[in-house]
Order: structure tokens, then sequence, then C-alpha cells
């Protein structure tokens, strides 16, 4: 696997930055765990991809995690950074605060991940995945 070196100005860039990062990781870690549950077929990946990294469902899992206190005190200031960043395009399949708060913990993923923070960034995966899981069990 690629090793990449923390990078020391992370905690100094624009949320959208962190945002635009923590997408793309999040992507990578719920492709992955659904290539581990034994998905193969095209379509059936993307349907299930899309109930962990739309929007709706990042946005419901940022607020199970604020509810549970799950977030440190800086962890909650780049959340809250990432919801307040303006990024001049407009959501095409959900409303601005869903959008926002799905922009909030994509910031959140981004930072830990540039940072180097390994633990921290699986132990959020984890809360994601765990999240999903529990609504699919009660649906």
């Amino acid at each position: 696997m690629l090793e990449f070196k923390p990078l020391k100005e992370a905690r100094l860039m624009n949320s959208l930055a962190l945002a635009y990062m923590g997408d793309a990781i999040y992507e990578v870690h719920i492709r992955r765990y659904l290539l581990e549950l034994g998905k193969i077929k095209p379509n059936q990946l993307h349907k299930e991809a899309t109930r962990y990294v739309s929007a709706k469902a990042q946005a419901n899992v940022l607020y199970h995690m604020i509810e549970s206190d799950f977030l440190s005190e800086e962890e909650l200031a780049v959340v809250k950074r990432g919801r307040n960043a303006k990024s001049g395009t407009i959501p095409k399949n959900t409303d601005v605060q869903t959008y926002r708060h799905s922009t909030a913990l994509e910031a959140l993923i981004g930072l830990l991940f540039l940072t180097g923070n390994e633990k921290r960034l699986a132990e959020v995966i984890e809360f994601c995945l765990q999240q999903k899981i529990e609504q699919k069990g009660g649906n």
C-alpha cells in the first residue's frame, strides 16, 4: 500500500480541500468494505455504496456522532468549519443543509487522513459502517 507522510499544514487547509480528500478516502473504505462482504456485481456494488456515501447517509452518520459525543472538541471544530464552508455549487439530489453536513463529515475524514491519524480515522470509518449496519437491521 502507498504510504503517505502527514501534512503539517493540513490543519490550516480550507475545509473544502479537506472534504475533497475525505470524500475520496471514505469512498475507498466503503468500496473495500463492500468487496470484503462478497459483493461483486457492479450494479449491486453501486447501489450498496450509495447507502453509505450519499449526502443523506453521511449527514445522518454525522448527526449520530454528534449526539453520542463521539467527536473530540477539535474534531467538532473541524466539522463546524466544514459545515459552514460555502462551496459555490448547488447540490443536485439533496437540500443544502444535508449537503453541508455531509461535507463536514468528509472534511473530518480528510483531516484525519492528511494528518496521518490512522487510528482515529479507522474509528470514524468504523462508526460510519456500524451506524449503517444498525440502520439496515432496524429497517
